[in-house]
């Protein structure tokens, strides 16, 4: 009997044999098989398997739902490291609810009738942004929400904000912003150096 192929393995497997080629959200999401949650399998390969799987948050000749890998090899990666007993408390604690919609585990979602709500659990502030895996920073939330909820923080910051952030950081932090900068603007860049 043949093993399975789960649709992380599927993703990583054609991301890997198109290397330097644009895929669209609808070719990732036949590639896993038409599952629902295949943009969270993506962001497994990102942040677990350290896969720089770009999007138009990183590069600005990417269109929103556009991905692009150009290195086959994996960088430095955040651990899973919520165990099952922290996962169990969390849930508990928030008494098997959404803490964003109010879905309730196993009745049917209140946006999509047609299936039972499935809890995750998800960091108020993310990983890639300096949050923990305590509990205190966890939370329950739906699938439905959880898609939503990725990278998300209450306020964006301002300009003026984040030019003072930049201005506190080390010299080598903030030559890696201007070099993240720099890649997501290509254009714009030579624009700046032509001028």
């Amino acid at each position: 009997m043949a093993k399975k192929v789960g649709a992380r393995t599927k993703l990583r497997q054609h991301f890997l044999s198109n290397i330097g080629k644009v895929m669209s959200s609808d070719e990732l999401r036949e590639v896993a098989g038409g599952i629902t949650e295949w943009a969270r399998r993506v962001r497994e390969l990102r942040t677990e398997e350290g896969y720089q799987i770009q999007t138009h948050n990183d590069r600005s000749d990417l269109k929103p739902g556009q991905y692009l890998l150009e290195n086959p090899k994996p960088q430095h990666a955040f651990e899973r490291a919520i165990s099952k007993e922290t996962r169990a408390f969390v849930l508990d604690r928030n008494g098997f609810t959404c803490q964003m919609c109010g879905a309730v585990a196993g009745e049917p979602h209140p946006y999509d009738l047609s299936r039972k709500t499935r809890l995750h659990i998800g960091h108020i502030v993310d990983k890639s942004q300096g949050g923990t895996d305590d509990a205190s920073n966890l939370r329950a939330l739906c699938s439905v929400c959880n898609e939503g909820a990725s990278n998300l923080t209450l306020e964006r910051p301002s300009a003026q904000k984040l030019l003072i952030q930049v201005r506190r950081a080390k010299g080598a932090d903030q030559l890696e912003v201007l070099k993240w900068l720099v890649r997501k603007f290509p254009a714009q860049a030579r624009g700046f150096l032509d001028s």
